[in-house]
């Protein structure tokens, strides 16, 4: 039962007019090309602080990183990036919007995948990681693009948290984070399957981790919110998600600040959505922790290619 498994959808949604970002998603985004099949690609991990190009390694301090791969073709001596990350901001995909008018929590929540000519060398290198990790054929490239086509047209909903309930190793996970790191690592394994082999080196990832006792199911949008919901609880839930509003004065922020340390932390209350359905979390100490921990690159299960 547990994890609760990701789930998939047939399609993207169009997004929703009242969705908007500070920073346009993707703004040089282009298609992938297809490779010539005995071309040799140079596969990069890529790695560096949240909002680098805003803050520089202020994030990069507390370990919350972003993460990208990138690729060289030697027939070519073009560079390319790839990277998934959310559509409208981290903090949209968070936490809701309450709209006036509307009973149900109003969510801006997509992410995608994100490819481009380039290699910005000077953001990764500067404060982050740009290494080789393995070298692939033209040919696995191209089945790798099909393999990214199919990912990123069923996995559209970005989920910020990994629930655990407790710190320890062999903990139970309740649910897993969907993000950056996460399409990373599937690329990773992806040509790995494809016959990839990737360099002995270490490489660690941020997940930021909620600790809480066994979820209780609550129900979806409809069967809360709707006219044969459950009024108490919706009431509950909303009223949970308001101090989490973007926060217009500083005193605004530490009067919501100390609502939310009340409601987590001393009332051990917190209200998750995922797969677009609603869980209730008994929260535990140390209820919230960033970590940064290895995950080792993948073994793949076909012949080799590659370093």
């Amino acid at each position: 039962r547990w994890p609760v498994p990701y789930r998939r959808f047939d399609y993207r949604p169009k997004t929703d007019p009242y969705c908007q970002a500070r920073y346009t998603f993707c703004p040089i985004g282009s298609a992938i090309p297809v490779m010539k099949e005995e071309d040799v690609i140079e596969v990069y991990r890529l790695q560096a602080p949240v909002w680098e190009f805003k803050y520089g390694d202020l994030l990069g301090h507390l370990k919350i990183m972003h993460d990208a791969v990138g690729f060289r073709s030697s027939l070519t001596g073009k560079n390319y990036t790839m990277e998934w990350y959310e559509l409208f901001q981290l903090g949209n995909c968070t936490f809701p919007h309450l709209r006036p008018g509307m009973d149900a929590p109003f969510w801006c929540n997509q992410g995608a995948a994100c490819f481009y000519e380039g290699i910005d060398d000077a953001h990764w290198k500067e404060n982050g990681t740009l290494v080789l990790v393995t070298t692939i054929s033209g040919a696995m490239f191209n089945e790798m693009a099909q393999w990214v086509k199919y990912d990123n047209e069923t996995g559209i909903y970005y989920e910020t948290w990994t629930v655990q309930a407790s710190p320890d190793n062999q903990s139970i996970v309740w649910f897993d984070s969907y993000e950056c790191s996460k399409f990373i690592l599937r690329t990773y394994q992806k040509l790995a399957d494809l016959g990839a082999v990737f360099k002995k080196i270490q490489t660690n990832y941020t997940s930021i981790i909620l600790f809480s006792g066994e979820p209780i199911y609550l129900g979806n949008e409809t069967s809360i919110f709707g006219p044969l919901g459950n009024k108490t609880l919706a009431a509950a839930i909303r009223d949970f998600y308001n101090p989490f509003k973007p926060h217009q004065t500083v005193r605004e922020f530490f009067v919501d600040l100390l609502k939310i340390i009340d409601r987590v932390i001393l009332n051990h209350q917190f209200y998750l959505f995922y797969n677009l359905e609603y869980w209730f979390l008994p929260m535990k100490f140390p209820y919230l922790k960033i970590i940064y921990e290895e995950v080792p690159l993948p073994v793949g299960s076909k012949a080799s290619f590659g370093v």
